[in-house]
């Protein structure tokens, strides 16, 4: 049986951080889906359709991960992908804390999913999509934090002027 895992997040933007965190669970699993939440309680810098194109092009050469849009529960979004595991990223102890409730919390609702937890490499552990949004703000220097890809299209967006 093929083992499908989705990767839940607001990537508003992607950032390197969650690129290793994509390539590391493409390799365990058959199929990974990133899955980009809507988010607009969040009011995030990018809508939904940008973040969705952000990451298609961060991992256009990844063949067994596909990305898709979402708005509702993350389990249910599961269940529809027939994804049997949820990926989520674990940089610092805050993480850990709010990660672990939510895993319950997903258990509760769905006692047949999973949820796997993956730390980013050293070097993209201090990296965070608002830490991101703070330097586009101001035009600071993103070209280590994000696939060039992606900074490349945020430029051509615009976005670094806000």
């Amino acid at each position: 049986m093929k083992k499908i895992a989705l990767y839940p997040g607001t990537f508003d933007p992607i950032t390197n951080g969650h690129y290793d965190i994509i390539i590391r669970s493409s390799k365990l699993f058959d199929e990974v889906i990133v899955a980009v939440a809507d988010s607009s309680d969040k009011n995030p810098m990018f809508p939904i359709e940008q973040r969705v194109t952000m990451v298609e092009i961060a991992i256009s050469e990844l063949s067994n991960v596909k990305v898709v849009p979402f708005n509702n529960l993350t389990v249910d979004l599961a269940v529809e992908q027939n994804a049997s595991v949820l990926v989520r990223g674990l940089r610092t102890g805050s993480d850990f804390e709010y990660e672990l409730q939510l895993g319950y919390l997903n258990n509760s609702l769905n006692e047949t999913i999973e949820t796997v937890y993956l730390m980013p490499t050293l070097q993209h552990a201090f990296v965070s999509s608002s830490i991101i949004r703070n330097l586009l703000k101001f035009n600071g220097k993103t070209s280590h934090l994000l696939p060039v890809r992606v900074e490349a299209l945020i430029k051509r967006m615009g976005q670094c002027t806000l």
